[in-house]
């Protein structure tokens, strides 16, 4: 069975940095897209980054130069890496995978995680 689990959200400072991970199982992560959604009390779920199944990789704009997304292939897991960070991302954070998922729609992603949340304080 499929699964997708996210690990590493917490509290932080603004300006700080997090590493937020997203192990999968029931299936190879190399075969497929991957990305980051958040979605704040209120607010519809937005993708962050994602990253295709080549490993080409798109961000959403407000967080470029400061989020990177990556695959492990080794260990089948899926990071991001936040920096700088803003009150304004507060949120849960999610990972999913589709097969030939690049982007920002949610209906692209067959696999979702439970989320995992992220505080940021001012």
């Amino acid at each position: 069975q499929e699964q997708l689990v996210e690990s590493g959200g917490g509290s932080v400072q603004a300006g700080g940095s997090l590493r937020l991970s997203c192990a999968a199982s029931g299936y190879t992560i190399r075969n497929y897209g991957m990305g980051w959604f958040r979605q704040a009390p209120g607010k519809e779920r937005e993708g962050v980054a994602a990253i295709d199944n080549e490993g080409r990789t798109k961000y959403e704009d407000s967080v470029k130069d400061r989020f990177t997304i990556s695959k492990d292939k080794a260990k089948n897991t899926l990071y991001l890496q936040m920096n700088s960070l803003k009150p304004e991302e507060t949120a849960m954070y999610y990972c999913a995978a589709g097969r030939w998922a690049y982007g920002f729609w949610p209906h692209e992603y067959e696999f979702w995680g439970q989320g995992t949340q992220v505080t940021v304080s001012s």
